[in-house]
This record gives structure tokens, C-alpha cells and sequence, in this order.
């Protein structure tokens, strides 16, 4: 009878382990819109680091079928855009303390609302709460002159601070933070 239940017992945590590695070794496709990041500065000199999703423009259109003019965004797709400052900023004559924010923004056909917010682990624009906005500017437009298939972010440095660059299909804005 002992043999029995060793060999029951044995058996059972075989086809567990078997079990639980097969699982394991299933993985999900590809994600449609990835996540990416875009930082000015190194190691511990680094200013910024902006951490979003790249939705793709798919013959859709920015304003229209994505990023709704008037509409609070989620800047970019999924989850909401994560704004790291590793020292404090100033954006439009409000000083942002060093921290984690979340970054959403208001398009529109001439200028685009940019809103750091304290709002964090959000799933796209639904976690934004306007009492929580910790600064916003608003931004002109500009159109480049090349079309940017996937939502792209990147920052430059200005002599004051830092300018986030945002660009998708031929619609560019800059976001000017400054120290």
C-alpha cells in the first residue's frame, strides 16, 4: 500500500511539473502597438525617460479615426504614458517636482494640450482626473514633411531644459520643459 501511494504521489507530481512546462512555453503574439522609450541623459545624469505604447496608423487617420481632436488621450496606445523626471522641471511656468506622472494630451487641428498628470497606472485616458493635473501647456502644430507610420516620441535638448518631440503620420509638436 505504501509502495502504491509513492508511486500515486510520484506520479501526480510528474504530470504537474509536465503540466505547468508546457503552459509555460505558450506565448502571445506579437503586440500590435509596442512598448518603447525615450530618455535624454545617462546613468545618473539623465533628466527624462518617457516609457509608451507605439499604436500604428493603419490607413486610419490622427484627429479622426486616433488621437480624437477634443478628446483627452492617452498619448499613445494601452496603457497611459509614463513620464519619469529624475530632477525637478518646469513646464509652462509650473514647477514639476522629480517623480512619476502620467503624460496625457488634448489634440487638436492647430495645437495639442499636453497634461502631466499625478494620475498613475492608468489603462489608457480613463484613469485621467483634471483635479489631478500637476501642469499642462498648450502646443502648436506643425506638419513634418515625412509620414511617421507608428506614434513616435523622442527628446531633444534645448538651451533651457528639454524639448519632448511627439510625431505621428505628418503631425510633430514639441513639448518645451524647462529647468
Amino acid at each position: 500500500m505504501k509502495n502504491f501511494r509513492l508511486l500515486t504521489t510520484v506520479a501526480f507530481a510528474f504530470l504537474m511539473l509536465v503540466s505547468f512546462n508546457a503552459e509555460a512555453q505558450k506565448f502571445r503574439g506579437l503586440d500590435k502597438s509596442p512598448m518603447d522609450a525615450a530618455s535624454i541623459g545617462r546613468g545618473n545624469k539623465q533628466l527624462a525617460k518617457v516609457y509608451y505604447s507605439r499604436p500604428q496608423l493603419k490607413g486610419r487617420t490622427v484627429g479622426k479615426d486616433l488621437a480624437p481632436h477634443g478628446k483627452v488621450w492617452r498619448t499613445g496606445a494601452n496603457e497611459a504614458t509614463q513620464l519619469i523626471l529624475n530632477v525637478d522641471m518646469n513646464l509652462n511656468g509650473t514647477k514639476i517636482k522629480a517623480g512619476t506622472y502620467s503624460l496625457f494630451t488634448i489634440p487638436g487641428e492647430k495645437e495639442w494640450e499636453v497634461i502631466v498628470s499625478s494620475d498613475l497606472n492608468n489603462w489608457g485616458a480613463s484613469g485621467y482626473r483634471k483635479d489631478n493635473t500637476v501642469a499642462s501647456i498648450k502646443v502648436p502644430v506643425t506638419m513634418g514633411d515625412e509620414s511617421l507610420e507608428a506614434f513616435s516620441m523622442a527628446f531633444a535638448p534645448s538651451d533651457d531644459g528639454v524639448h519632448l518631440h511627439m510625431g505621428w503620420d505628418k503631425v510633430r509638436v514639441a513639448v518645451p520643459f524647462t529647468k
